[in-house]
């Protein structure tokens, strides 16, 4: 390895290490500016439509968490092919842990809870069906991003390893 491959290996794996801490406090930020943005509807009083405030947020907190991990996924599948890392070589073939040990790197069962909680507020504003036909939709369609996010998520590992080992054969 030269010195500028030296280099670059050293500044992915630091972006690895900043990106996967990043993606913790985003979670937890994004969660508590959740919360706050249900109170703050629930204080503005009995508006149906006000819930999509912190669903919006909830939402971008989502997106954030997810950006963090896919990159953080992809630069280690990089540092796999181009470097021989075999630390990601070895994660990777390790596969799941044992059943109950293993963590959600979205926290999409923690997203799609605080989802179904911002449904609390729309019930205390008693809304008209049309109401509750959108703001339903709403909330299910976050729902399915969450889930079709955590389902691609799971395959990114072996989809990116096999892009870039047909682009180092270049």
């Amino acid at each position: 390895m030269n010195d500028r491959e030296a280099l670059e290996y050293t500044a992915l794996r630091d972006t690895i290490r900043s990106r996967g801490t990043a993606r913790v406090w985003v979670f937890l930020a994004g969660i508590v500016l959740w919360a706050g943005a249900v109170l703050a509807t629930l204080a503005l009083g009995p508006i149906p439509a006000t819930s999509l405030v912190p669903l919006v947020v909830l939402g971008a907190s989502f997106e954030a968490v997810f950006a963090l991990h896919a990159g953080v996924e992809r630069i280690g599948r990089y540092l796999q092919v181009f470097f021989g890392d075999r630390w990601e070589e070895t994660a990777m073939a390790f596969g799941p842990p044992l059943a109950g040990t293993g963590s959600d790197p979205l926290f999409a069962v923690y997203f799609i809870f605080a989802a179904l909680l911002n449904v609390g507020p729309i019930t205390v504003a008693q809304p008209v069906p049309a109401e509750w036909a959108v703001l339903g939709a709403a909330h299910a369609l976050f729902i399915a991003r969450v889930l079709y996010a955590r389902q691609a998520s799971s395959r990114q590992r072996a989809a990116d390893l096999e892009r870039f080992t047909l682009l180092h054969r270049r």
